[in-house]
């Protein structure tokens, strides 16, 4: 089978209704096995697939390494957590120090929660015991890592960080090289379903008073509780924090395309049938959950089409 390299050739493609655009292969950076970013980020390269753009899926450690992808090339578009583009955005140490001018937002994929899973055997239930533990944290550095920093500082724990990829962190738990894992993703976590599919656990959150603290001084971040049922075995609720996370691209996209791939996504009948599970949340409404990064400029006339009042920053 021949494929066509839209990059070598630029190409006229439809896409929405007959808009039409220039588009070059895009890649679209996600994050390791196990991750929902890599589920979503097959979704979308499907989707665009279907209306005549060539998109590649590129595997790495998550939303940080994505941004600078991003910031760097710019047919690369990215899987980022709100909370890791703040930090892109400031320059701040979780981002090598570097200021992240380049990215730009252009649709929201879903809303990101953090829990924490222990086996039963462990006897944890609640996060003030995490103290003196090995608690599994994704990919070093990442948007996980730092907020069960921030968690165990508000509530005045130490612990001990091991890092991997979401599968190893499940492998991890159920091996005993951790004893407990702290994960942020689309609800509820696969890293931790996967778990406790294989062995009995508990799910729990930092807690009202913890969560508190951190979002007091972490703005990106909002309080969140999750129902009962949730998770299997779950019968209280779970008190957390959450933000969102976007697909993001370089300023230098072509506005054409950034408005084209976007109508598409975001034009679907129903996003969890014709996108996939994991694209349920992807919808022209939650796009006010950006409050860090500006929208490309070629997605602001698709904004404005759909009526969405937006309070991102101004670019």
């Amino acid at each position: 089978m021949m494929r066509r390299s839209l990059l070598a050739s630029p190409a006229v493609f439809g896409l929405a209704g007959g808009v039409s655009a220039q588009a070059a292969s895009l890649a679209i950076h996600t994050a390791g096995q196990g991750s929902p970013f890599v589920t979503y980020g097959q979704a979308i390269a499907a989707l665009l697939g279907r209306n005549g753009v060539t998109a590649t899926v590129e595997a790495s450690t998550g939303s940080l390494q994505n941004l600078t992808a991003v910031e760097d090339n710019p047919n690369a578009l990215g899987t980022a957590f709100l909370g890791s583009a703040w930090d892109a955005v400031q320059g701040t140490p979780a981002a090598g120090g570097r200021k992240h001018v380049n990215v730009r937002a252009l649709w929201p994929m879903y809303e990101t929660s953090f829990q924490i899973a222990a086996l039963t055997t462990s006897g944890l239930t609640q996060f003030s015991q995490l103290n003196g533990k090995r608690v599994g944290a994704g990919p070093a550095r990442g948007p996980a890592e730092t907020f069960l920093v921030a968690a165990a500082e508000a509530a005045g724990l130490r612990i001990e960080i091991v890092s991997g990829s979401p599968a190893e962190m499940s492998e991890g738990l159920l091996g005993g090289r951790m004893d407990a894992l702290w994960q942020g993703a689309i609800v509820p976590i696969p890293s931790i379903l996967a778990a406790l599919a294989r062995a009995p656990g508990v799910v729990f959150g930092p807690g009202a008073e913890v969560v508190g603290r951190v979002t007091q001084r972490l703005p990106m971040l909002a309080p969140t509780t999750l129902p009962p049922g949730t998770y299997p075995g779950q019968t209280a609720p779970i008190e957390s924090f959450a933000a969102w996370n976007f697909i993001v691209a370089n300023r230098a996209l072509p506005e054409a395309v950034a408005y084209a791939i976007t109508r598409a996504v975001l034009s679907v009948g129903n996003p969890a049938r014709d996108i996939g599970a994991v694209a349920a949340a992807s919808t022209s409404a939650n796009a006010v959950h950006n409050r860090v990064l500006p929208f490309h400029p070629g997605v602001l006339r698709f904004y404005r089409e759909a009526g969405v009042p937006l309070a991102a920053p101004v670019d």
